[in-house]
């Protein structure tokens, strides 16, 4: 190093908090005549789940990169278009970033394996992005150069945690505690989570424990 130069910190990588989009951070959509069940396709549909927003702020102000990986398969199944989906993501980084919550990334695969009546025939197709793969982790990771040790994928289902696994990330499960389905998940292989909550909230209280 010649005279006057002045050495410059190494840069340390940034660490990602990834998270799934429904069931994690906004409600699935009922339908009260039929007890249908689908995802959000329509800005109208975004209703936040209790302590989400409030978590992701809390791994924000902590030093957290944010993102979202969500499996959207309903373009490829024939219930809804890619337009949909693209308008009511959009409209929920509007909404985060209206509550002083940035995301960094926005990765969604809308491929489905088999499809369905209806759907995009060049979206159905096994890909290699649909969670439990890891490939939308991994877009999101080499995105920013993460650090994977502390970086965590943030669920609400055993594929969102075995993609974590694959991806080489720490892995979280929203749940309910009454929610027995889902017990054998706390304590057991394969993909166990590392922290289980009911909230978001609850889930970054627990990674930012000291």
């Amino acid at each position: 190093m010649g005279v006057g130069q002045i050495s410059a910190a190494p840069r340390t990588a940034p660490r990602v908090a990834i998270f799934d989009r429904d069931g994690t951070l906004i409600d699935v959509v009922r339908d009260e005549e039929t007890g249908v069940i689908v995802t959000a396709f329509h800005p109208s549909h975004i209703r936040f789940l209790a302590g989400a927003i409030e978590g992701m702020r809390a791994l924000q102000n902590a030093g957290f990169l944010l993102a979202i990986a969500t499996n959207q398969p309903g373009p490829a199944k024939g219930q809804c278009s890619a337009e949909a989906v693209v308008r009511t993501n959009d409209a929920l980084v509007a909404r985060l970033a209206a509550e002083g919550v940035t995301l960094s990334s926005v990765k969604v695969c809308m491929h489905h394996p088999d499809g369905g009546e209806g759907g995009d025939a060049r979206l159905v197709h096994a890909c290699v992005c649909r969670k439990p793969k890891p490939g939308l982790l991994d877009e999101v990771l080499n995105d920013v150069g993460a650090d994977r040790s502390t970086s965590w994928m943030i669920g609400d289902t055993r594929s969102d945690l075995l993609a974590a696994r694959a991806a080489g990330v720490r892995g979280a499960l929203v749940f309910s505690t009454d929610r027995c389905e889902l017990c054998p998940l706390r304590d057991g292989p394969p993909g166990a989570p590392d922290v289980y909550g009911p909230t978001v909230l609850a889930i970054a209280r627990e990674i930012l424990r000291p």
